[in-house]
């Protein structure tokens, strides 16, 4: 269930995959089937007014926003954080979604709104970000593109080309080519070994770097801690072993490198939005 509220109107351009949600304020959106072929349920255009806010308890695929003109607040990783012109922000599948404006000015955002199963594997990895800078112009134009040509001739091949652009706008972000593969390398250990008890000093003496010069990378290339990162890694991988086994919450905790599963369920419900006994529900 989404709760939108605002005093003055939202005004907005959405594109969406088909015609299956019928909620009030993607009634009369036109739609582009080939949106269905990236796992894309819409994508769109807001101008968020002033006390404007969002909350989707249950975000049921990958949103990505990025912004073009003023700023608001996203909660991601469990504490807000803003967002301004010039910044993307990327929110994993099935965690609690929320969004408000804090200023007089409007907030001006594009978003993609992707559609993914709890079995299936995301687009956001290991490599993804959470916030970073991010020219949001073509993502603004392909979408804009895409609307228009669904409101005037429809061509299919046009359609396949902003949908395909669109993708690759979200992709741009959502995984970007790692120009130092220190990290990679890290990161890819890591999610490889989630039951380590790492810290932070092994982390830096793994990636060959001190341990600033390792914070810095991270919150450059992710917006997140190197420590916040591991978490990030262990929440994802225990949403995935309880969304696709039967494994007690006590095991999947030793399997992310948790010994009191109270701390893992604490830690869970602050990251995901809800504790993971009431993810199986």
């Amino acid at each position: 269930m989404s709760v939108l509220a605002a005093v003055e109107p939202i005004r907005t351009q959405v594109v969406r995959a088909d015609q299956s949600d019928n909620r009030e304020w993607l009634n009369e959106q036109p739609v582009c089937q080939l949106l269905t072929q990236h796992h894309i349920a819409h994508v769109g255009l807001m101008e968020a007014p002033q006390d404007f806010q969002m909350l989707r308890p249950d975000q049921s695929g990958t949103f990505m926003l990025a912004c073009y003109e003023g700023s608001g607040m996203v909660l991601a990783d469990g504490q807000w954080r803003q967002v301004s012109a010039g910044q993307a922000c990327l929110l994993p599948p099935f965690v609690t979604n929320a969004m408000k404006t804090t200023g007089r000015m409007p907030w001006r955002m594009c978003w993609v709104r992707y559609l993914e199963s709890r079995e299936s594997n995301p687009i956001v990895s290991a490599g993804s970000p959470v916030l970073g800078s991010y020219d949001p112009q073509p993502l603004f134009h392909a979408i804009s593109g895409l609307h228009a040509e669904c409101a005037g001739l429809n061509t299919p091949a046009n359609l396949h080309l902003w949908t395909e652009l669109i993708h690759s706008y979200v992709l741009r972000f959502a995984q970007p080519h790692q120009a130092d593969a220190r990290l990679w390398k890290l990161w890819d250990a890591v999610e490889k070994s989630l039951d380590h008890p790492w810290t932070l000093e092994e982390l830096a003496a793994r990636a060959c770097v001190c341990k600033e010069h390792l914070r810095r990378l991270c919150r450059d290339e992710l917006g997140r801690s190197p420590m916040q990162h591991v978490t990030f890694l262990r929440m994802q991988r225990a949403r995935h072993l309880l969304s696709t086994t039967d494994d007690k919450v006590e095991s999947i905790t030793r399997q992310i490198g948790y010994m009191n599963p109270h701390t893992f369920s604490n830690t869970f419900k602050k990251w995901i939005g809800w504790r993971p006994s009431e993810h199986r529900r």
